[in-house]
């Protein structure tokens, strides 16, 4: 089983609010997640990120990978 850290989106139609998930690779963009471990908003005058680093260093340890645009938001 591949799994992998992405983004899912949530929130009302026009706001950019998603989550960071863990799932398998080859499930839904919005399907049910092995754990959550975040959440990401970016809003027109700030950026909300949350997210349990703890977690996200035990999967990544497990060999889970994170896709390009959670790399690069964990980056900033």
């Amino acid at each position: 089983m591949a799994v992998v850290i992405r983004l899912t989106k949530t929130g009302r139609k026009g706001e950019r609010k998603y989550r960071i998930i863990v799932k398998e690779k080859r499930s839904k963009r919005d399907g049910r997640a092995i754990e959550i471990l975040g959440r990401y908003e970016k809003r027109e005058k700030e950026v909300i990120k949350k997210i349990n680093m703890d977690r996200y260093k035990y999967w990544l340890s497990v060999g889970a990978k994170p896709t390009v645009s959670v790399a690069n938001i964990l980056k900033q």
